[in-house]
């Protein structure tokens, strides 16, 4: 593989699947580490107690992060209640016992991921990403405490889970196949309610029925042209190289609720992404070449980890997207969190964004010295939308087991 680590958040599918056998009716949670693959990650000494429990080195970043985002509502301070009940088995283990079981969520395989969003011309967004179900006997059981979860949300801020149960069936079915079953985010905002966003395997009946899933899913909700559309011109753009790893979904409180596609695309060029990125009408997939010259420190083909195309639509347009967003796997492309962090400063600064609430993330989730390891900047990503300013969002990692040494 490309990485000797593990595939963190958005690559996680499309980087870990094909390691791990087929096993039906249900496919264990807990496989073992495929041989030569995933380097054995080096815990900092003096950040992370090892004493310390998931629930309580989590719940303190996102405090410290939604302080530093001056994110300080009531639903706020919901999330913060919600969050140990959504990690589950996980959330009482001492860190120093080492995961419950794999999540690729995160590179340390912490079953969580933090984000800080940024738009040029409004308030910051703090997102928290959790797999409920991990600790699981089988990715079917995943899925069951995934939908659980999603309950208690949706029962804290009257969310309606309708479209989860539309298409439940496609994704969380008795023999689900892995790497997951079902994540869970919810967007914390400074004023109004979060929106909530669920995450579900597009592999879930096998890699090679993934395409068909997702058409079907689709088509239930309204975008079988969209997806003629974009198959029609995926020679042009994804020549076998393009893995379909998430279908999502938002839910409850948002001004337009999007059905959004996730699509890795391995060893892809910055002009291929500039391609991939004219999906969007509108045009400005110059803007999307620059981004990942940016952030990927020059780098004119991604062969590590994956770049991730995010393809969102809406009701104002069945046949094309209405918001495309880019991710680029930047701790694959730096060598430390220092580097990664001055990028994505430069791609903030020449947007108009919050250097210093980036400072302040960054110093939320860690006390340790950006140069002294990678990894937990995982990702930064552009998104652009047809009736939108652009966003940037910088995807952090707990680092609750470990921190990876600088390449």
């Amino acid at each position: 593989m490309p990485s000797d680590r593990r595939a963190t958040g958005l690559t996680a599918a499309a980087e870990i699947v094909d390691f791990f056998p087929r096993r039906t009716p249900e496919v264990a949670m807990n496989p073992p580490a495929p041989s030569g693959y995933a380097r054995p990650p080096r815990r900092s000494t003096g950040v992370v107690p090892a004493t310390s429990t998931l629930r309580v080195h989590l719940a303190g970043q996102l405090r410290r992060l939604l302080d530093a985002a001056d994110v300080t509502c009531r639903w706020a301070r919901d999330a913060e209640r919600l969050l140990p009940e959504l990690l589950g088995p996980a959330a009482g283990r001492p860190l120093g016992a080492g995961p419950l079981s794999p999540s690729f969520v995160s590179d340390d395989h912490s079953p969580a991921e933090l984000s800080v969003s940024f738009a040029a011309d409004g308030a910051p967004t703090v997102r928290v990403l959790v797999e409920p179900g991990c600790g699981a006997e089988t990715f079917a059981d995943g899925g069951r405490a995934g939908l659980r979860a999603l309950d208690r949300v949706a029962r804290c801020w009257a969310v309606d889970t309708e479209p989860v149960a539309r298409v439940t069936d496609l994704f969380l079915p008795a023999a689900a196949r892995g790497p997951f079953s079902l994540w869970c985010a919810m967007d914390l905002r400074r004023a109004g309610p979060p929106g909530v966003k669920v995450y579900l395997n597009p592999e879930a009946h096998g890699g090679d029925r993934a395409a068909e899933v997702v058409e079907e899913a689709l088509t239930r909700f309204g975008f079988r042209p969209a997806w003629r559309a974009l198959t029609a011109r995926a020679a042009s753009w994804c020549p076998d190289r393009g893995r379909l790893v998430f279908f999502a979904l938002d839910l409850g409180h948002w001004q337009e609720p999007r059905v959004k596609l996730y699509i890795a695309h391995h060893a892809f060029s910055v002009e291929e992404a500039e391609a991939a990125a004219g999906l969007l009408p509108g045009g400005g997939p110059r803007r999307v070449g620059d981004f990942c010259r940016t952030i990927g420190g020059g780098a004119r083909r991604f062969d590590g980890l994956p770049l991730v195309s995010c393809l969102s639509f809406t009701r104002r347009d069945r046949e094309r997207p209405s918001g495309h967003t880019l991710h680029v796997p930047v701790r694959d492309y730096a060598r430390d969190d220092r580097v990664a962090r001055d990028r994505a400063a430069a791609v903030l600064g020449a947007r108009g964004g919050d250097v210093a609430l980036l400072d302040k993330a960054l110093a939320a989730m860690t006390s340790r010295r950006l140069s002294d390891g990678v990894g937990l900047i995982s990702y930064v990503s552009l998104a652009r939308s047809t009736d939108g300013p652009p966003r940037v969002t910088v995807y952090l990692s707990p680092e609750a087991y470990a921190v990876h040494p600088p390449h």
